[in-house]
């Protein structure tokens, strides 16, 4: 049985082309897609909004929450600035 509809492959091949031209645009921000990765993703993304046959997005992204949750502890457990910092103006004196 076959993962994607013929419909579905039609709309990846078509974004694998606009990014080949360097006509495809990300969602949201419009930059130019220089990824063929991410032209598939936009492709099935597409396919799935019609209601193409494709596999669902993935459920967890690995590794991303692991790193948001170990955090940066600098030693100052305070969370004021240090009195170097507190008094810039972001200048430098001369």
């Amino acid at each position: 049985m076959a993962k994607y509809s013929t419909a579905s492959q039609h709309k990846v091949e078509e974004n694998m082309k606009e990014m080949k031209e360097g006509k495809l645009k990300s969602g949201r921000s419009g930059k130019k897609v220089t990824n063929p990765k991410q032209a598939i993703a936009i492709g099935l993304s597409e396919a799935r909004k019609e209601g193409d046959k494709a596999p669902s997005r993935p459920k967890s992204s690995t590794g991303r929450s692991s790193a948001k949750s170990s955090g940066s502890t600098t030693g100052n457990s305070s969370g004021r600035s240090t009195a170097k910092n507190a008094n810039s103006t972001g200048r430098r004196k001369s």
